[in-house]
């Protein structure tokens, strides 16, 4: 019985060596490290809950803050400190994100930015739509510094630039605020990318490759993805309107 069993047994141990079962194994390896690696991009992910808001002074990032959280409008000022709190972001309550008010003082915003962004899942960049024309190079330069940033090309949390102040009648439209933002961050990364370099061989700007090379920039080359929004903090009724935050709310719940 056992001697007539052999031969099948010996077939089978072929089998099992044959290259058949070697690539199945190969192809099942290669599907378990990319469960693992899966794994742990949303684990890290997972782990980072904040919304930071960023933008220049008197974009409206406060007032965007409160009435998010309220939905009533209040008198703001200028900030100096960083204001957080729970952002529930779903009907049923269960879905929550930390969002973060940064200071947009040009000699505060990079240091709270350095502060807080390695804990950010998305970003909404801030911009006064009625002054865009007339900030548009420091709007620029700013969005520049945090495009490049090494945290937040590593981490890529999605980004929204939120055109605020739509209430009023000189407020640009998102899409041109979009087209002159990239024709500005492509001059500011010719320009970098010129600089002279330091003893150590670095550029003397910082990081100056923004987008594809060779090729005007444009948000489609970054690896997070990008978004424009119109949105009124205030209300085309004054303070006792309500808010255009729609499609700001939108994004949220997206990104959550």
């Amino acid at each position: 019985m056992a001697g007539g069993l052999e031969p099948h047994l010996e077939a089978l141990r072929r089998e099992l060596h044959g290259p058949a079962v070697l690539s199945v194994l190969v192809a099942l390896i290669a599907v378990a490290i990319t469960f693992l690696i899966w794994r742990f991009v949303q684990g890290r992910r997972s782990s980072r809950k904040a919304v930071l808001l960023l933008g220049l002074c008197d974009a409206g990032k406060t007032l965007l803050f409160a009435r998010l959280l309220s939905g009533r409008y209040r008198d703001t000022q200028t900030s100096i400190t960083d204001s957080s709190a729970v952002y529930r972001v779903s009907q049923d309550k269960s879905t929550s994100v930390t969002l973060i008010d940064l200071p947009g003082h040009e000699s505060l915003r990079l240091q709270f930015l350095e502060r807080f962004k390695a804990a950010a899942r998305a970003i909404v960049f801030v911009v006064d739509s009625v002054a865009f024309q007339r900030e548009v190079k420091d709007v620029a330069e700013f969005l520049y510094q945090v495009l490049v940033d090494s945290t937040v090309l590593r981490n890529a949390p999605a980004l929204l630039i939120a055109c605020n102040k739509q209430d009023v009648t000189m407020a640009k439209s998102a899409k041109l605020i979009q087209q002159q933002l990239e024709k500005e961050l492509n001059t500011l990364r010719v320009t970098r990318s010129a600089a002279p370099t330091s003893l150590d061989g670095s550029a003397a700007g910082g990081p100056a490759q923004l987008g594809k090379k060779g090729k005007d920039f444009d948000f489609s080359q970054l690896p997070m993805k990008v978004e424009f929004v119109e949105c009124s903090a205030r209300g085309c009724k004054g303070e006792e309107g309500e808010a255009d935050l729609e499609g700001l709310e939108k994004w949220l719940v997206k990104v959550a």
